[in-house]
Order: C-alpha cells, then sequence, then structure tokens
C-alpha cells in the first residue's frame, strides 16, 4: 500500500468477498501489481466490499481510474452477483466514454464475478483488456484494496451502524462525490482526483496548441 503513496486503512469484520471460479478461464495478469498510468482511461482497477446492515450485508463496488484514483464507477447491492459488478462498469463506461484508442486495461482480483463469461464479453464490447491478479492476495489489487479501505474507514466504520440499503447509496454517493472533487491524495501532489485529471487535460491542451503555432 505504501508504494501506492496511500496509507493502509482499519478494516472491520472479515467478511469473504473474493471466490474464485477453478473452471472459468482467468484472463492474464497484465498490471502484475505496477499499478502507474500516464493518463486518464489506461489503467482501471475494480473490486468490491462488504457493509454491515441492520437489513443484512450489502456489498459496495467501485471502479477506479489508476491515473488519479478517481472513482468512475460505483453500486450498492443486497447480493454479490455479477449484474452488481457490471452496473458498477456499466456506470464507468457511460461516465468515461473510453475509445479503442485509449488502449484501456481493467484490472481486477480473480473473484467469480469479474472472470465470468458476461463480465469478460462486457469488457471485450467496449475494447478493454481485461487482466486478473496471478498471485491470489490483497496485493494483486492492491489499490482497489485500499480504495475500499478509505470508503471503510472514512464513511462505513466512522457512520455505523447503518440501517437501511437507502441509507448506504446516499451516503455513499455523497462519499463519492467527496472524494472525486476534495479528498487530498499524496501520490498525485496532495490535490483531489478530478483537479488532477483537468490539469493532465490543460497541459494536453496547452501542448497542441503550442504545436499548433510552431
Amino acid at each position: 500500500m505504501k508504494r501506492l503513496g496511500l496509507e493502509d486503512a482499519r478494516r472491520g469484520k472479515a467478511v469473504r468477498t473474493t471466490v474464485p471460479d477453478k473452471v472459468l478461464p482467468c484472463p492474464l495478469d497484465r498490471v502484475n501489481r505496477q499499478f502507474r498510468a500516464d493518463r486518464p482511461n489506461q489503467l482501471w482497477v475494480s473490486d468490491f466490499t462488504c457493509v454491515s446492515t441492520w437489513q443484512g450485508w450489502l456489498y459496495v463496488a467501485f471502479v477506479i481510474d489508476e491515473f488519479a484514483r478517481r472513482i468512475v464507477g460505483w453500486r450498492v447491492s443486497r447480493c454479490m452477483r455479477t449484474d452488481f459488478v457490471l452496473d458498477a462498469l456499466e456506470q464507468a463506461l457511460y461516465a468515461r466514454q473510453p475509445g479503442q484508442a485509449d488502449a484501456l486495461v481493467h484490472h481486477s482480483d480473480r473473484g467469480v464475478q469479474y472472470v465470468s463469461i458476461r463480465y469478460t464479453e462486457r469488457l471485450a464490447e467496449a475494447g478493454i483488456e481485461p487482466s486478473v491478479g496471478s498471485k491470489r492476495d490483497s496485493y494483486d489489487n492492491a489499490l482497489a484494496e485500499t480504495i475500499n479501505g478509505l470508503y471503510k474507514t472514512e464513511l462505513i466504520h466512522k457512520r455505523a451502524p447503518w440501517k437501511s440499503r437507502e441509507a448506504v447509496e446516499l451516503a455513499t454517493l455523497e462519499w463519492v462525490a467527496w472524494f472525486n472533487h476534495h479528498r487530498l491524495l499524496e501520490p498525485i501532489g496532495y490535490i483531489p482526483p478530478a483537479e488532477a485529471e483537468a490539469k493532465y487535460y490543460r497541459r494536453l491542451a496547452e501542448k497542441s496548441n503550442s504545436e499548433v503555432l510552431t
């Protein structure tokens, strides 16, 4: 976690969310624990975590753009089915509109939801290259695990107990907006993810204008 410039987070009671499927083929590990991106829409990482409520367990999935650690998709569900993580992916696709030229890689752990036929087919339809951690431990998907930890520490543990799914969804919506636009992150220069991306695109535009003038 320290290599990513983010602090590890205090976790609550451990609940197993990664259930590998030994039958389904796994994509190659194209990241190999090297979580680096030079631009937005180069590398996305996905994972989900669990939240205890008075109504039972909930599961919260995130899709994160590695470049600025921006959360680009998320979803809350009562079950760990493929539809749940697909919904988070669809939100990310709608928000980011990645193109073939982006050569986007999507990285996850070996959970059955992420290696399912439906999920991998959707990645292929969007022109996204799948990548799955090969070592089978938390460091395989360290950035996503760290964002999960921040979410649990900064929101879930702090405001527990949670009464309902609706309460978790509303709070998660607010936290994601705060995280993307106000959370200062050391690895991107102590600025929020949205500001880091805006800074990148300003530099890109300035470079393009400079080349036109010359």
